[in-house]
């Protein structure tokens, strides 16, 4: 085996160094996953998902009650909403909080997909409109997605704002160069004008010292 030289870094630094274009892909991706799926599914839960139908005596038509799929899960939007939240905030975290983050995610989505799965399948009474629960269930999966690729990727992605977090002692900015002879007159000469035009403006001579 061949030991490093010292000028070499090792394998698993330099991996993590060398893709930082991927890495940043890999943080858009999930949080497209996230936040796409959770939309989506909040958005297909305030569908209407039956009608159920309530006989009249003739000549009168039956009652029409609309139930949308927050109506018949109430948690589904709820978790939506939540999930929708999380996948901003994969861009404010880093290391583990991030991680433990695309684990919660994860969680969420899929019992979003389980709520779009028992629409699919539940047996409700009058018009059924199965389309709006796959709909569901195709953002919980989506959601499923992005948390699972962050609770596995997400430890070593950069976080939001990390070009302005604070520098080392011995990192700080180089200073400013000295204000030549001439720019520091030009800077007088014109304060002492407008300082001359404001004695004008109160009434004053500006040559009476």
């Amino acid at each position: 085996m061949t030991a490093a030289g010292p000028g070499t870094a090792p394998a698993s630094d330099a991996g993590r160094g060398a893709r930082p274009g991927a890495q940043r892909r890999e943080l858009t991706y999930a949080v497209l996953l996230c936040v796409a799926g959770a939309g989506l599914a909040l958005w297909a839960s305030t569908r209407t998902w039956a009608v159920e139908l309530t006989a009249r005596p003739t000549p009168l038509p039956p009652v029409r009650d609309a139930r949308t799929g927050a109506g018949l899960l109430p948690w589904l939007p709820a978790l939506a909403l939540v999930g929708l939240a999380g996948g901003g905030a994969v861009l404010a975290t880093r290391g583990r909080a991030r991680r433990l983050l695309g684990g919660l995610l994860c969680v969420l989505g899929a019992a979003v997909a389980a709520g779009g799965g028992y629409g699919l399948v539940a047996a409700f009474d009058g018009e059924v409109a199965r389309h709006w629960p796959a709909l569901c269930l195709l953002g919980g999966v989506l959601a499923t997605a992005g948390g699972l690729l962050t609770a596995l990727r997400g430890r070593h992605w950069p976080a939001m704002g990390a070009r302005y977090e604070r520098r080392p002692a011995g990192d700080a900015a180089p200073a400013a160069p000295a204000e030549s002879g001439r720019g520091a007159g030009d800077r007088v000469t014109g304060r002492q004008t407008t300082e001359a035009w404001d004695a004008l403006d109160r009434g004053e001579d500006p040559t009476v010292s």
